[in-house]
């Protein structure tokens, strides 16, 4: 089982369990939060909630300067990374926390803040296994191949603008995005044991301020996989009403098989209508158009 299909399941199954939902035979979400959705280009991750948060989440509003002092001295201790607090939602334990960074090495992260209810106290920040070292990892795939992904980058904002579809809005992926390297219209996923950029994410962790040019020379192509990096382009139908627009989709998928300007990397296509479930931050859907593993789009 490849990166983006195991990456897609745990992730279902680990918002489910924190939702208090469950998971159907197809893979659907019901609960509580199965048809709390509204459109896209008015969702800022307000509504975006975690299971038993409703108490934390009162606390962590109160102690909120306390709590995000705490956060940016974790990054800056553990990763040497300067970090921005957007968002920070209650949990069962305490509060997730949404950052992003602030320097070359562009990311979006969480970590988890501990505190003890009773008496109003923050305990301790920490992160869930490999998160943030993959988050950092993607930003720094990023930076080593820029040019790469400002081609991407380019040709994505032409689809969207030439086309009756949108993506996510900036301040959704600030709020309650936490997955690395993120644009509206895609997001990057890169294992945090992977072999090829493992020597440059330690150089990084030694020394921020190294080259790129430095830092690139370490990229080990030989343990390189392109099926490892997952690049998932999502997009959205613009109007309310609108089914997912196949012949886009099949569009998307001949460019970028044609294309040998953009990142190596495994590309995943969805193409949803124009609703997003505002409590769990998806728009995936029965109607939604997807290429993903086993078919996905490996760019080597």
């Amino acid at each position: 089982m490849k990166g983006k299909y195991k990456k897609r399941i745990c992730g279902m199954i680990g918002l489910s369990l924190l939702l208090g939902g469950c998971l159907d035979k197809e893979g659907e979400m019901n609960g509580p939060y199965k048809d709390t959705f509204v459109r896209v280009q008015e969702y800022e991750g307000d509504g975006y909630v975690l299971r038993g948060g409703e108490e934390a989440d009162k606390i962590a509003e109160e102690k909120s300067e306390e709590v995000k002092e705490a956060v940016r001295d974790f990054f800056i201790d553990t990763y040497k990374t300067d970090v921005k607090v957007h968002n920070i939602v209650g949990n069962v334990d305490g509060a997730t926390v949404f950052v992003e960074s602030t320097g070359p090495v562009r990311f979006y992260s969480s970590a988890i803040v501990s505190m003890d209810l009773s008496e109003k106290r923050v305990w301790d920040v920490s992160s869930l296994d490999g998160d943030v070292e993959g988050d950092i990892q993607g930003g720094l795939y990023r930076l080593l191949f820029k040019n790469e992904f400002q081609e991407l980058n380019q040709y994505l904002s032409g689809v969207v603008s030439t086309n009756a579809v949108v993506g996510k809005t900036e301040k959704s992926l600030q709020n309650v995005g936490g997955s690395g390297y993120m644009t509206p219209y895609y997001y990057l996923s890169v294992p945090p044991d992977d072999e090829a950029i493992l020597p440059v994410y330690e150089t990084y962790l030694e020394d921020p301020a190294t080259p790129v040019s430095e830092l690139k020379s370490l990229f080990s192509v030989k343990h390189f996989s392109a099926e490892d990096y997952n690049i998932t382009v999502q997009l959205y139908m613009e109007k309310e009403q609108a089914e997912p627009d196949k012949n886009l989709f099949n569009q998307i998928q001949k460019d970028l098989k044609a294309m040998d300007s953009i990142p190596k990397g495994n590309y995943s296509i969805i193409i949803n209508d124009n609703l997003i479930n505002e409590k769990v931050d998806d728009g995936i859907k029965d109607n939604s158009l997807e290429l993903s593993f086993p078919d996905s789009i490996v760019k080597e």
